[in-house]
């Protein structure tokens, strides 16, 4: 099946180490761009951090699909400490992330990363937003 999509795109391919890193690459450079969450990440990384932020995620997202063990990071640790994140800018990933899957993957697999998606941010935001012991733990958020 042609994804006609954008010029560059080539068929939807199976999810895979190499579409998954096909997937992330083009997300996270959407994500760097997009009004909303541009911001946030810009804040909390740093342009020359950028390879190691991308190594580190994709860790994250193979261990999660692929079960490799290769991410042993602490993503509830890492999001509690961002200012200004919001269940909005939850949304928001989630969208973009889904529209990445559905550009990058076939459909099966685009639903079903997305599905996984959707339940880590659920589990994600009832840590943050959700339990009032860690609220403390949370910085300000940002006058908008």
């Amino acid at each position: 099946m042609q994804n006609t999509s954008s010029p560059e795109m080539k068929e939807a391919a199976p999810l895979d180490e190499a579409s998954l890193a096909t997937l992330l690459d083009r997300f996270y450079a959407k994500a760097r761009r997009d009004p909303a969450l541009g911001p946030v990440f810009a804040a909390a990384i740093l342009d020359d951090s950028w390879p190691e932020h991308m190594a580190r995620i994709e860790g994250f997202w193979r261990s999660v699909l692929f079960k490799t063990g290769t991410y042993k990071g602490n993503p509830f640790g890492a999001h509690v400490r961002l200012p200004g994140l919001t269940p909005a800018l939850f949304a928001r990933w989630l969208e973009l992330f889904g529209e990445t899957c559905r550009e990058v993957l076939e459909p099966a697999d685009a639903a079903a990363l997305q599905h996984r998606a959707e339940r880590i941010a659920e589990s994600l935001q009832a840590g943050l937003f959700f339990r009032p012991e860690l609220r403390a733990m949370r910085p300000e958020a940002s006058p908008t």
